[in-house]
This record gives structure tokens, sequence and C-alpha cells, in this order.
């Protein structure tokens, strides 16, 4: 397909099966290591997430997560141990995958996803659990993500020691909001809600501190927030992220009025906008929004690059009777969204790379079904167990491989 980037994860897991074991598993840094390599010998470039909701199991158990200090260090030796293996071939990391979903307040989403923290009386439940309803304690949450954040800091320090010439990122599942009306609680509840979701992790990752806004929310809501010790606060100023990443599927409203109409997004929900469609699932379709995106985080950090490393349409497709997939909404999505992306170059925006979710079928984090379907790529797997696997071409691939030989010239 000519990629030119292939963004991947390596699971600590596969590395560490315990999370804390002393020496790391071979067989797991050599399957990587092969993966790697194989990517060099196309001339693609690997990007490597360090954390992507697969924090182990016996970390979540034994540890409760980032709630525990200890986890800290765990994660480091983990991230060190990939640096040093992979220096001579890897440049672009990413430390933690949308580590702000934390702030989403939505249970286990973000505390089981992103952080490894479960209450002991989930763990041990004999039931099945749905993830926005195991429990959650605010105080827990915001420690937990601390400790992400000096995770990352120190990684991206030793990082640099091993080698002064990676580019390490953050990565942020952005929410962008805009207020339903004029009114101006609307404009005030959108910032607020921006400031939280999007703003509160950038803002410790790329500028190395924790903005005001933060410490308000924090005695708001009851936070004791001692855990930012003086410290941390030194840790964090000097592990600073190379480059910003993010995510971007939709946008939503947001107002005070609580009859309001709302719909869906990626994993944040949000009030309906009247000027835009929605997909399959309810997500609205804002290219526009991605250009204002751009500049708004070209505006906030105004000397560090940025990247999208996940933007794409979750859909259901059909195999015709001659076996062809006709996607052209897909590539309905993708078009404006370049465009909107060569606009924001042309605006003076530092966008240095964009890599799309995703370029095979696979099972949707959000949902759990093979019917939401993400790839050029169409795989034969069906949410009732049926299907081969056998793989087949969409419309949208041919699409996406000319627009990648072109370098988005032609779209």
């Amino acid at each position: 397909m000519g990629f030119k980037c292939f963004r991947f994860s390596i699971n600590w897991g596969r590395i560490f099966p315990n999370g804390d074991d002393e020496k790391p598993n071979e067989a797991g840094l050599a399957f990587y290591e092969s993966v790697i390599d194989e990517c060099r010998k196309y001339d693609i470039e690997p990007l490597i997430t360090l954390c992507h909701y697969e924090i182990p199991w016996n970390i979540v158990t034994k540890y409760n997560g980032f709630a525990s200090r200890e986890v800290i260090d765990l994660f480091v030796k983990y991230a060190t141990t990939c640096f040093e293996r992979y220096k001579d071939k890897v440049k672009y990391w990413l430390t933690f995958n949308e580590i702000n979903i934390a702030c989403l307040g939505e249970g286990g989403i973000g505390n089981l996803y992103g952080l490894g923290i479960m209450d002991p009386e989930d763990v041990n439940a004999d039931h099945r659990i749905p993830l926005t309803e195991l429990k959650s304690n605010p105080q827990i949450t915001f420690e937990a993500l601390h400790n992400e954040f000096v995770a990352s800091a120190l990684a991206v320090k030793a990082g640099h020691e091993i080698n002064p010439d990676f580019m390490i990122g953050n990565m942020i599942a952005h929410s962008t909001i805009y207020p339903l009306t004029s009114n101006p609680k609307d404009i005030l509840a959108a910032q607020q809600r921006d400031d939280i979701l999007n703003n509160l992790c950038g803002d410790v990752q790329v500028r190395g501190e924790y903005p005001d806004f933060a410490y308000r929310y924090f005695k708001d809501h009851g936070i004791d927030c001692s855990f930012i010790t003086e410290e941390d606060k030194k840790i964090i100023k000097e592990g600073t992220v190379d480059f910003y990443t993010f995510s971007y599927y939709a946008s939503n409203c947001i107002t005070v009025d609580e009859n309001a109409e709302t719909t869906a997004g990626n994993m944040m929900k949000g009030v309906k906008n009247p000027y835009l469609k929605a997909s399959d699932w309810g997500w609205q379709i804002d290219p526009d929004g991605l250009r204002y995106t751009l500049n708004k985080l070209h505006g906030r950090y105004p000397h560090t690059p940025l990247m999208i490393v996940e933007n794409g349409l979750g859909a259901f497709d059909t195999v015709t009777e001659d076996g062809k997939i006709h996607d052209d909404y897909r590539i309905d999505y993708y078009r404006p969204h370049i465009e909107a992306m060569k606009e924001a170059i042309a605006d003076g925006v530092p966008l240095i790379g964009y890599t799309t979710w995703g370029c095979i079928d696979l099972v949707s984090a959000g949902t759990g079904q093979y019917a939401k379907r993400y790839g050029f790529i169409y795989v034969d797997r069906h949410d009732d167990g049926t299907g081969d696997f056998s793989r087949s071409k969409k419309d949208s691939f041919d699409y996406y491989k000319h627009v990648i030989e072109t370098n988005g010239e032609e779209y």
C-alpha cells in the first residue's frame, strides 16, 4: 500500500509478563524486533506506543495499577528496556495512549484501560461488570494519572539519555468541544470541559506543569492534591515531550440545557450538533473541526510539532455479489479531513505526520464489535463468530494508496 509510517504498540506483558519480572522476555523482544526490521526493510518509519490499554493484569491486581508509585519504576524499567533494545532502529515513541481518558469520569474506561486501577470488590466479583459500572474514586484516579505523568517524564528523560535523537511524544484522545449556543453559560461550560478533558494532560506533558484550572478543579471536587510533590514537579518539568500527538474522529457540543439531544463520540458523549452528519454509531463527522483543533493546539503549544495518529470512520461494510466492498462513504470521510490538514499547514501549523485508524479491520475497542469496521482492508470475520479471516481490498484501499503516493497532494 506504500505506507511511510506504521504506528503500533509494544505490549508491556509480552516484554515483562507480570509487569514486575526481574528480567525481560527475550521472545517478546525478538518478536517486536522482527516487526521493526520488516518495517525498515520497506522504508516504513516505526511509531511505537509503549502503553496502549494493555497494562499487565498482575499490575492491576497486585498494585492497583498506577495508583501505586511502585508502578512508576516498573514502567520506566519496561520503557528503558525497549529504548535500549531498539535504540538504533526506532526514532519515534509515544509513552501512554490517550492518557487523558482518565479525565472522563466514566469509571473503568479511564481507570482500568488507561491507569490499570480497579476496585478490589470489582476484581473479585463473581459476575461480569460493564466498564462504565466499575467503581471509581476521583482521588485515586487523579493520583494514578499523576503517577503516569511522572512515569512518562522519567521515560522521556531516560530515552534521551539512551539516544538524544529520539522523538518521544504524548497521545491525547482529543475531544473537540463547541458551545451549542451563544449563551455565555454554554461557552463557559465548553471552555471548562475542554480544559479538563484535553488541556490538563497536554499542559502537564508539553509545558511541564499543572495549569491553574486543574487546581481549581481538584478543590471543587474534593481532591487532595498533596500527591503533587516538589520533586515530582521538577521531574515533570524536565521530562516534557518532544511532540504532541492525538486522535481525532469527531466533535461534540455542550450546553447547560438538560433537555438537549445527546450523541456519541470516541468514548465521550456530547450534545448533537444540528449542522453535522453522523456516522453509523452517531459520531459527528466534522473535518472543519480538525483544522480548528490543529490551529487551537498550535496556538496553545506554539513550539511543539503536532501529529495526528488516529483518524478514521467506523462503518458497516457490505460485500457485494462480486466480492467487492464499495466504501465510498469512507473515502468521503477522508477527503475533507485531508483537505483540513492541508489548510492547517497553510495556516502555519507544524503538522509532521498522519496515521489513520486503521489500515485493516479489527475489533472495535469502544464497542467490541467486528461490524464496526475502520480498515482499507476487509477481514472476513463477524460478530456471530463466522468468517475465515480472509482479507480483501476495499475501494478505499486504492484511493488511500494514491494519497500516499502523491504525499497528500491528490486526494
